[in-house]
């Protein structure tokens, strides 16, 4: 088989595991964006929870970005709240954005978390990948994902996303034991929630470590990295295993030591820099800043140039974005985006 003659999936895949393809595979994180007018008309007069827990709709979600972008690998219609009620916490997604989850940090609450597994009154995920894998006819891949222990952790402790996590952050020195009960409930049940995903069909899996960025550095590989590890080990080598660690940037060799297929970086530093420092085994994703979207598309696609030139002689590049797509997002940009990176050629 050619290079020309790869499927998207097999561009994908090859390309995670630094193996020579003819261009960079593309993906967009957190596809359904919230800017398709499709998703939109999807969404009108239901909660997020109905979208999720709804398998046809999730799968036609998932499938939106794959339909009008074509890009080579879909992402599963899902929230990384999902383990966090696996475990028996309940959350809402506001209408005005932001979520509330309602927990409260304390012994009791903790010792009362279930370590849960899929059953049928949670299998909703599963049930969406599989239907999107007979959508995709094994011509992309399909990825699978959970947050990081401590990125959920985080989140049921302020009750919400926080930009800061001062209280999270306090709970490391004041509640650490308490912490790491936590952190250990949430490893198991995100072990048993990745593996239905892969028994359900994903080809690859991706770990977000989106509030990783706010730990101290010395904290890092107790608090967050050593807990990816513990899941990346549960799982083997099923699928490869991509990490996105938001501004962790200077813990490189403890996200080297977790044992992640790739990683992936966020827009805020030099990717050509950063693929320099890291084994020629382990594949980069990343990294246009997001906001490039919202504009005119000859800016993104400026930069989309710059970072497919910069990563021209290396196997194991997946372009993407530096985090997810905004609300606000520009879909001729998006597309002019996506056409820049299958057009380019190494």
């Amino acid at each position: 088989m050619t290079l020309d003659n790869l499927t998207c999936k097999e561009r994908f895949i090859n390309a995670l595991n630094s193996r020579a393809v003819d261009r960079p595979p593309i993906w967009m994180m957190r596809q359904a964006g919230r800017s398709l007018p499709e998703y939109l008309e999807i969404k009108k007069g239901k909660k997020f929870s109905d979208l999720v827990k709804n398998p046809n709709l999730a799968a036609e979600i998932t499938m939106q970005p794959i339909k009008r972008f074509d890009y080579d690998a879909a992402i599963v219609f899902s929230d990384i709240l999902v383990v966090a009620e696996m475990m028996g916490v309940n959350y809402k997604v506001k209408d005005e954005g932001g979520v509330f989850v309602d927990f409260n940090l304390n012994k009791n609450h903790v010792k009362n978390l279930e370590v849960s597994k899929i059953n049928n009154s949670n299998n909703y995920t599963p049930n969406t990948i599989e239907i999107v894998k007979e959508k995709l006819n094994n011509q992309k891949a399909l990825i699978g994902f959970a947050g990081s222990p401590w990125t959920l952790a985080s989140y049921m402790i302020e009750k919400g996303s926080s930009k800061e996590n001062i209280y999270s952050r306090s709970i490391i020195h004041q509640e650490k034991n308490l912490l790491n009960e936590l952190l250990e409930k949430i490893t198991d049940t995100t072990i048993n929630y990745l593996n239905a995903q892969i028994d359900a069909g994903v080809d690859v899996i991706q770990i977000f470590d989106s509030q990783g960025g706010t730990l101290p550095s010395h904290c890092y590989w107790d608090i967050s990295a050593k807990w990816m590890k513990e899941i990346i080990d549960a799982l083997g080598n099923r699928v490869p295993i991509i990490i996105f660690a938001r501004g962790v940037h200077h813990n490189w060799d403890l996200l080297i030591k977790t044992g992640a297929t790739g990683l992936s970086l966020d827009w805020n530093i030099e990717i050509n820099q950063i693929a320099s420092l890291l084994p020629s085994n382990i594949s980069v994703q990343g990294n246009l800043d997001p906001a490039l979207l919202t504009i005119e598309s000859q800016f993104a696609v400026e930069s989309t140039r710059k970072i497919l030139e910069s990563m021209r002689n290396r196997n194991g590049f997946i372009f993407n974005l530096g985090h997810g797509v905004t609300p606000n997002a520009r879909i001729d940009t998006i597309s002019a985006v996506a056409k820049t990176v299958m057009e380019f050629k190494y």
